[in-house]
Order: C-alpha cells, then sequence, then structure tokens
C-alpha cells in the first residue's frame, strides 16, 4: 500500500482524499475524504481575475488540509485545479500560495485531463459490473465547466465545455449582485440555451449517444441523488451507485428552478454552498439525458478526485 493525497481545486469546492492504494489488486482505501464550498471561481467569468476574497477562502481550506495530510502521514501529494484557475489572469497568485502552504505546486489542468481523470476514478468499481452496458458516459458536472467522457475499459473520447453550476448561474441568473429568486422562465430557457450549445460542441468530439450507461459525477449529481432518496442528511453511502430515473431528475430540477432560496436552503441534504447554484446543475444534468436519451443516471461518489489518488499511486 502506498499512502497518497490528492487535492481537486474546481470552481465552487475544494476536496481532500487521503488513502492508501494497491496499484496491483486495484484497490483504494478511503482514510479521510472531506470537502469545503471555497467559491474560488466567483466573478471569475465576468472578470477574468480570481477575486481576493475567493482566493483567501480557498488558502484556508488548503492551511485545513495541510494539517490533515501531516496527520495521516501521506507519502506523496497531487493537487489538480480544474476550470476558475484555467481563465484567470491573476493565477500565478493562486499558484505562489498553494506553494507556500502546501508546499507542491497545484496543476493547472487541461479539460482533456481532467476527463481522464473523472473517468479513471468513476469507471474503476463498474467494469466488470454485468448489470450495466458499455460504452460507459461519464460526465463530471463541477462549477465552471463540464467534462464528457466515453469510453469502456479506457477512455475513447472526451471533451470538456465551460457550462457548469456557478459559471450558468453567474452568467444568467446574478443581476446587480443578486441572484433571481425564483429565475424567471426567460432566464431557464437562456440557460438552457447555453446549455444546449455546449452540447453541440461536445457532440462535435464525443460520441454521446453511442452510450449506453450514464454515470454522473460532482456535487449537483450526488445532491440530486440525496433530494430523490429524500435523505434527511448527506449519506455518501447511499448515494454511491444509486440510480435516478429521468422522470425524478426532471422532476427535481422543475421544482427546484421554481423555488425560492429559502425553499432549496431548507432541503435537509442541501449544503449550503450549493443553495444557490443547484437548479443550474439540474439543468444542465437534465438537458444532457435528454440528448443522449438516458432512462436514467448512475450516481458516483468516486470521481476525479479518485483519478487523481490513483495517478499518484
Amino acid at each position: 500500500m502506498t499512502r497518497v493525497a490528492a487535492i481537486d481545486c474546481g470552481t465552487n469546492s475544494i476536496r481532500l482524499l487521503v488513502a492508501d492504494a494497491d496499484p496491483e489488486t486495484g484497490e483504494l482505501v478511503d482514510l479521510d475524504r472531506r470537502m469545503v464550498i471555497v467559491r474560488l471561481g466567483q466573478g471569475v467569468d465576468r472578470t477574468g481575475r480570481l477575486a481576493p476574497e475567493a482566493l483567501q477562502r480557498t488558502f484556508a481550506a488548503c492551511r485545513e488540509y495541510a494539517a490533515v495530510i501531516k496527520e495521516y502521514g501521506a507519502e506523496r501529494l497531487r493537487f489538480v485545479a480544474t476550470s476558475a484557475s484555467r481563465d484567470a489572469q491573476n493565477r500565478d497568485e493562486f499558484v505562489r500560495g498553494v506553494l507556500d502552504i502546501l508546499g507542491v505546486e497545484p496543476e493547472v489542468i487541461s479539460g482533456d485531463q481532467e476527463a481522464e481523470f473523472s473517468f479513471t476514478g468513476a469507471t474503476r468499481e463498474l467494469t466488470g459490473r454485468e448489470d450495466l452496458a458499455k460504452p460507459f458516459l461519464v460526465v463530471d458536472i463541477g462549477g465552471g465547466s463540464t467534462e464528457f467522457v466515453v469510453g469502456e475499459e479506457h477512455v475513447r473520447a472526451a471533451r470538456s465545455v465551460d457550462v457548469g453550476c456557478v459559471r450558468m448561474t453567474e452568467r444568467h441568473l446574478v443581476h446587480e449582485g443578486h441572484v433571481s429568486d425564483p429565475p424567471t422562465e426567460a432566464e431557464t430557457a437562456a440557460m438552457r440555451a447555453d446549455i444546449e450549445r455546449a452540447l453541440d460542441l461536445a457532440e462535435e468530439t464525443v460520441p454521446l449517444r453511442e452510450a449506453r450507461t450514464l454515470v454522473g459525477l460532482a456535487g449537483s449529481v450526488t445532491t440530486l441523488s440525496a433530494i430523490h432518496q429524500d435523505l434527511q442528511e448527506y449519506d455518501s453511502a447511499a448515494i454511491h451507485h444509486s440510480r435516478i430515473p429521468y422522470a425524478r431528475v426532471r422532476e427535481i430540477t422543475e421544482r427546484l428552478l421554481r423555488s425560492t432560496h429559502a425553499e432549496r436552503a431548507a432541503i435537509p441534504s442541501m449544503h449550503p454552498g450549493r443553495v444557490d447554484v443547484i437548479g443550474a446543475g439540474a439543468l444542465v444534468l437534465l438537458s444532457i439525458m435528454e440528448r443522449v436519451g438516458a432512462e436514467e443516471v448512475v450516481v458516483s461518489e468516486h470521481d476525479i478526485l479518485d483519478g487523481i489518488a490513483w495517478s499518484v499511486a
């Protein structure tokens, strides 16, 4: 076993996994898995820069993670940064801060690399399942971008497009610093049109409609699973490898887009950091399911973070 640490810093959240990995058996044993909503991508779509307060929230989470990594004595650490830090003009400031705190430089990876990690993390446990037809379509709905990957045991085609729950919310639902509560029909229609254009781009590279099993990753999808199951609190074990029928995804998405901030915040399994962006994330998933004709989505708690850990091991 090799004790490894992996950090995935996205547009909305920063996550840590400390695990013991055995590359020979394919076993990855979690020791600590945690997430902090830091909203690193706050305003990036509009300003092109990482906001000072967003950087400070992210650095505070990095200091917390540094203590955890030291406590477990991880032998290797890899820090991967995705959409927001790819887009930002002042990403050097972000890189210096992470290096000072954690002693490693964040790797600002491409969308294609992000897709590869997501696919490996999500499907390593699924490849032997006889009840899941191949090829898989893995969709990782992040804050700033969504990754689409089609493959069997290995990636056949991948594409990253700039639609995510934070980017769509800020682009279409924020006016004078306030999020529409709830969105108007026109705002929802504009957001949907933006998502459809992104799906057209994804289909230029990835044969989305060839997929036989849709696997959904990241917080928007896992939150929908928690709502579907009416969980009273977030339960990773109940969510991992759960399935949500298309009809329920549509029903929950429509409900979220009609609800107010207070109504969404009252959902027991809702993380406070997702209250304003969950409607957009759900709409991305619904649009994907309708495009590919998926009858259900298989939800995975294992994603890019697990793929990063395997790359270290």
